[in-house]
């Protein structure tokens, strides 16, 4: 028997294109038993359109990136108010701040914050991102009545900065899985739009230039694999990933790759890029937490080799490879014991099954939306 239906509020910092906003449209657009309402901190950037038209009702605040405004603040509070919710969830640390500390002062008890990040570089993510992490762990005790975190990595770096570690619960990210599933037609549609035929080794990455993402170390990593004499080509897919960054075409200059790699930018077809590549490569160097691309690979049929951050090792499991961070010649080695093991096709099927059939199991969308329930019928009892 299903618990009964909750009126779910989502306020989260933005909408633009990442892994908080993907989970959050993936958990409104695929459950139908609650009713979800978004509130955007900001605008509507590239998921506002897509709640929409998946009939989700959303409210933009238009406050400035890092800043709060009194105008917004009265929205949000009257927002909530209206809305009446029965549990508020929160989404990355801006939101939890604000939205926590607005649910609260309008009279919602059910509060749950989300915790995305793994880990906080200073010098490198912004002040302000820490100043307000910090604050969220001091308010963590009276805020939220649970705290979800989609790893157990996350879980753990923010118990060292004064986060109430008896509060989380840990929901991992969920793929769609009538979307992403093995796709031939979609694999030879791309991999024919691109002039690859099916033979040539295709690397892939799925990622935003950032310097999180570490194309840096990709790139040198691809520079001693064509210094071997590995046949290969790269596809970079994402935000920046074009020939107008003059920084990353630099980069490929420079390390006499550029006549490996295909710049690709940002694609809306995800499913069909992830089913054309061979190998999907994430060289991360800190600030992951659930990986999404990943599991949204593995579930194409696409085996990863990625970095040992956030929960990597644990969504890989054993169909793909784990590398220490910031070390090309590891990553380099590794894409080489795929690349290797590419050439044996029946041990390749093997392993393109083995990681389709870890998100059958363990990272499905439903597997997400049961757990979240879960948290917010326990927020709501608390």
């Amino acid at each position: 028997m299903l618990p009964k239906p909750l009126n779910v509020l989502h306020i989260i910092t933005g909408l633009t294109d990442g892994g908080a906003e993907n989970s959050l449209y993936q958990l409104c657009h695929n459950d139908r038993h609650n009713m979800h309402r978004v509130v955007s901190l900001m605008d509507a950037g590239q998921y506002g359109p897509r709640l929409e038209a998946a009939g989700i009702e959303v409210v933009y605040l238009h406050m400035p990136p890092g800043r709060v405004t009194l105008g917004g603040l009265w929205r949000l509070w009257r927002t909530i108010r209206t809305f009446r919710p029965d549990v508020v969830q929160t989404w990355m640390y801006h939101a939890d701040l604000v939205g926590g500390v607005m649910a609260r002062l309008a009279g919602v008890k059910a509060i749950c914050w989300g915790v995305r990040n793994s880990n906080l570089m200073p010098g490198v993510t912004k002040r302000s991102t820490i100043w307000v992490a910090k604050a969220c762990g001091v308010l963590s005790s009276v805020v939220p009545s649970s705290i979800v975190s989609c790893s157990q990595n996350a879980v753990e770096v923010h118990r060292k900065l004064r986060y109430a570690g008896m509060k989380f619960v840990v929901v991992p990210n969920g793929c769609n899985l009538s979307l992403l599933m093995p796709d031939p037609e979609a694999r030879a549609h791309v991999r024919a739009e691109w002039g690859l035929d099916d033979a040539m080794p295709l690397i892939g990455m799925v990622a935003r230039f950032d310097p999180q993402k570490d194309h840096a170390n990709l790139i040198a990593a691809l520079a001693q694999l064509k210094g071997l004499g590995w046949n290969f080509h790269c596809a970079l897919i994402g935000a920046e990933m074009d020939a107008n960054n003059l920084e990353l075409t630099e980069l490929l200059e420079d390390h006499g790759v550029r006549d490996r790699v295909l710049l690709v930018g940002r694609r809306s077809d995800i499913p069909a890029v992830m089913n054309a590549l061979d190998i999907h490569v994430l060289s991360s160097r800190f600030g992951e937490a659930f990986p999404n691309v990943l599991s949204e690979a593995m579930a194409c049929g696409t085996p990863c080799v990625s970095t040992d951050v956030g929960d990597a090792a644990f969504i890989v499991g054993d169909t793909g490879w784990i590398v220490p961070h910031s070390d090309p010649r590891a990553l380099a080695d590794h894409l080489a014991l795929a690349l290797d093991e590419y050439a044996d096709a029946p041990a390749w099927q093997a392993r393109k099954q083995r990681a389709h059939q870890r998100v059958v199991d363990s990272f499905s969308v439903q597997r997400m939306i049961d757990g979240y329930n879960t948290s917010w019928h326990q927020a709501c009892l608390a």
